[in-house]
């Protein structure tokens, strides 16, 4: 087949201290890029699969130094989607701190963090090539239009700290906020549940219910333009969309904000040159999960947040 290539040799893969603990399926699943799950799911339960010689079920837990046995098997070329020296570039540039254990990306606004519906290449994907293969995993996400910190881990470790550290609450992330109206400096917190809608060909979008999850974020205003508002935005839960969504219950959607403001208000803003999701992700504060040290990390804005800025403030 034109768009296959075998793979004509039995792969013998050691278990490292980064796939420790991972169930065998999502370990090739991981490995196996271009490999169809249910392809996946069929040599383990064929046996084709061995584990230390022996035949093995999906959900087994791998253990450091085992052998898995991959046979021969057919991978796909049409999904290997290679960067453009540009892209490539872009990233390189956005990386904003880093060492052994991880990095902090300040991703740029319209590019999406991880493969989806749509998605050509994503920034995990960028990373990988740049950093030839080596282990990058995302500790958390942000939407496509958010610029600003994303933090990688580049050892399982770290992933399972920061990630823990997340559940926890104690990392904090500030967020940087371009919305419609005078937000009043007395809003400082709003509270209500979250609910996601069903999606429908990769659409995503949340509402407020008290049905859903609960969503708290602590907001304080920064500035009043004449008819806009900068604002810091805290998330203290992790739902998706939280800010946006919790800034149009107030009355104040984002600007750009291609689900949550009206057609008219975006249309106000495209036609003086403001196109993107107004929010940046400023800062991020956590725990360095080897050395225990406060870490810190603040992202500049780019030119077209600047540019949104000094425009809305002339107005």
């Amino acid at each position: 087949m034109a768009d296959e290539e075998l793979a004509s040799r039995v792969q013998k893969l050691e278990v490292d201290a980064n796939s420790v603990g991972q169930r065998l399926d999502n370990f090739l699943i991981s490995r196996l890029k271009g490999v169809p799950k249910t392809r996946i799911y069929r040599i383990i339960r064929k046996g084709e699969v061995r584990v230390n010689g022996k035949r093995i079920k999906p959900e087994y837990k791998l253990v450091l130094n085992d052998i898995v046995r991959v046979p021969p098997i057919r991978v796909s070329t049409t999904e290997k989607h290679i960067p453009t020296v540009e892209l490539s570039q872009l990233i390189k540039d956005s990386i904003i701190y880093q060492d052994g254990s991880l990095l902090v990306v300040n991703k740029p606004s319209g590019i999406s963090v991880h493969a989806g519906t749509g998605v050509k290449i994503s920034l995990i994907e960028v990373l990988r090539h740049i950093y030839q293969d080596q282990y990058l995993e995302l500790v958390h996400r942000i939407d496509k239009g958010t610029s600003g910190c994303l933090l990688i881990a580049r050892n399982s470790h770290t992933l399972k700290r920061l990630q823990s550290d997340f559940k926890a609450r104690t990392i904090k992330k500030d967020y940087h906020a371009l919305v419609h109206g005078l937000w009043p400096e007395q809003l400082e917190e709003i509270g209500v549940n979250l609910q996601r809608a069903p999606e429908a060909g990769g659409e995503r979008k949340v509402y407020v219910d008290e049905e859903g999850q609960n969503a708290l974020t602590r907001f304080e205003l920064l500035r009043h333009y004449k008819q806009h508002s900068l604002i810091l935005a805290q998330p203290r839960t992790g739902r998706t969309h939280q800010i946006r969504v919790h800034a149009q219950f107030a009355g104040f959607p984002l600007c750009g904000d291609e689900k949550y403001s009206t057609s008219e208000q975006r249309k106000q803003l495209f036609q003086i040159g403001i196109t993107r999701l107004c929010l940046h992700a400023e800062s991020i504060e956590f725990k360095h999960p080897v050395s225990g040290d406060c870490i810190k990390v603040s992202s500049p804005y780019d030119a077209k947040f600047k540019f949104a800025l000094k425009t809305l403030g002339a107005l």
